[in-house]
Parts: C-alpha cells; sequence; structure tokens
C-alpha cells in the first residue's frame, strides 16, 4: 500500500470509545448494556427494534451482525 492510501486509511477511521454499564435487578443476575452513540448507529445504519448478534472472534475482538432491520414505520399518519 502507498504512503498516501495508507496515511487516508488511517485518517479515515473513526473510534466510538463507551463504557460498558452494569444493571442489577432485585433478585436477577446482573446484566451488561452497551449503548451505541447515534453518529455510530446512523453510520451503520442501526435502527430502533433491529436484530442484531455479537460474533466474537477473538477475546479482545466483537463483530456486531445486524440479522434483520426493524419494519419501517411511518412518523405521521397519511392525509386523504
Amino acid at each position: 500500500m502507498s504512503r498516501k492510501k495508507s496515511f487516508l486509511k488511517k485518517k479515515m477511521q473513526t473510534t466510538y470509545p463507551l463504557r460498558v454499564q452494569a444493571m442489577r435487578a432485585a433478585k436477577k443476575s446482573p446484566r451488561l448494556f452497551v449503548t451505541f452513540p447515534m453518529a455510530l448507529a446512523a453510520a451503520i445504519g442501526l435502527e430502533q427494534g433491529d436484530e442484531v448478534q455479537w460474533e466474537l472472534l477473538d477475546r479482545r475482538e466483537l463483530h456486531l451482525v445486524i440479522l434483520k432491520n426493524a419494519p419501517i414505520s411511518a412518523k405521521s399518519k397519511a392525509q386523504k
């Protein structure tokens, strides 16, 4: 790869640091939650209600796979 392409590839990479949060409900095991910044969700086409799953590649890398996009719903009723 040429130096210019290598530089452009590094410049285009964007990171989204976030924290894993624990939610504890009475008499239930703690659950871990990860929130997605809206900019990241928009960049990958992730919408509320989408079905996703994680693919574990190794101990330090996960891939998020969007299985099924949520059905599109109208934001307002059509006018007659």
